[in-house]
This record gives structure tokens, C-alpha cells and sequence, in this order.
């Protein structure tokens, strides 16, 4: 049912999406996914934790694999900037995480329960990104400089991003997204980050 619901979001968006939608492509009844989650708004949620669960995952991963700090920081950035067309070896697609997240964000702002759910969302990505900076610092990769406000700062950053990347604005290509978090980044973090010739 949430593979369903995932699908049905990203091809209607949150607000056209129907229980009734759902159901039906997930071959059960309305009543059905009613049960086991009562409203429409925890349908999207839980929707959505299955997709961001999967996806951070597998990127904290990658980023915790690769032993030099400045390229870690940029294996969580260009995860974001450039979402996998899959979530793993072995799994079936799941939709554009992007296209999930602006649904999340437009409900969040007059639904508490969406609203905790997209705080908890972020609240990891923050924590990841923190703990990439602290270990730079401590392998003196990185200047000193207050991690937690480092990781609010860059993080809005790519969610500001995410959204023209998720809009399709011409202006704005996941290359030219990478390249500017990361010039942030090498600057609050005093780091020489040389662009490669792909995004010039």
C-alpha cells in the first residue's frame, strides 16, 4: 500500500491523490487502507518515511565508506543535489524524493502530524551533516566553526535548490547545484574544493 501511495503521490501530487486512487492500485479496498491508516494525511507520511528511509540510508552509507572528510562532505551534498535513479542494488525504482518533498512541505504548514514528521526529516540530514564536520575538524580538514549552524545553514541551501531541481527551472541544473553547495561549503569550512571541468 505505501509503494501504491508512492506512486499515485508523485504522479497527481498530495492534494488530486485519493484514498480510493491508492486502493486501486494496490488492488485492495478503500476500507482497507482507512484501517490501517486512518487518515490521508499519515497515508502521505508514512509514504514518504518509506522512500526518505531508504534513500538516507543508503546515502550515510556511501558518505561514512569514503575515508578523506572533504570528500565525504561531498558525497551527502551531491546525494542531494543528485538523487540515484534507484535506492539500492536489487530494489525497484521509488520515485523523485523531490517531488515527495515538496508535498511534504506544502502540507506540513497547516498539518501538525505532517509538520513533526518533516521536522524529524530534517532533523537527520542536520545530525549527518554535523557529525561530517565534526569528524573534518577533528582530522583538521575543516576550520573551526560551530557544526550544528553549519549544517541548519547548508541544508536550507539544498532545500532551496532542491526545489528549482524538483520544478525543472532551466536555470538551475543539479550540476550548478552541486557546484554552488559545495563553493558554500569550501568557504565556511576553509577547504580548497577545485570545480570539475563538468560543471563549468
Amino acid at each position: 500500500m505505501l509503494r501504491a501511495a508512492l506512486e499515485v503521490i508523485a504522479e497527481r501530487g498530495f492534494t488530486d491523490t485519493r484514498i480510493a486512487d491508492v486502493a486501486e492500485r494496490a488492488g485492495t479496498s478503500p476500507a482497507l487502507v482507512i484501517y490501517y491508516f486512518q487518515t490521508k494525511d499519515r497515508l502521505l507520511t508514512e509514504a514518504i518515511r518509506l522512500a526518505e528511509d531508504r534513500w538516507f540510508a543508503q546515502g550515510v552509507g556511501r558518505m561514512v565508506a569514503i575515508p578523506d572528510a572533504v570528500d565525504r562532505l561531498e558525497e551527502v551534498i551531491t546525494w542531494i543535489c543528485i538523487p540515484p535513479p534507484t535506492v539500492g542494488p536489487g530494489e525497484d525504482d521509488l520515485p523523485d524524493p523531490w517531488s515527495l518533498w515538496i508535498d511534504l512541505w506544502a502540507r506540513s504548514q497547516r498539518h501538525p502530524e505532517v509538520a513533526r514528521v518533516r521536522e524529524e526529516f530534517d532533523a537527520r540530514w542536520r545530525s549527518a551533516i554535523a557529525r561530517a564536520v565534526a569528524d573534518g575538524q577533528s582530522e583538521g580538514k575543516f576550520d573551526a566553526t560551530d557544526a550544528n549552524g553549519f549544517a541548519i545553514a547548508l541544508l536550507a541551501l539544498l532545500d532551496g535548490l532542491a526545489v528549482q531541481l524538483a520544478l525543472g527551472d532551466p536555470a538551475v541544473s543539479p550540476a550548478f547545484a552541486l557546484e554552488t553547495a559545495m563553493g558554500f561549503a569550501s568557504r565556511a569550512l576553509g577547504f580548497g574544493w577545485p570545480v570539475d571541468d563538468a560543471f563549468e
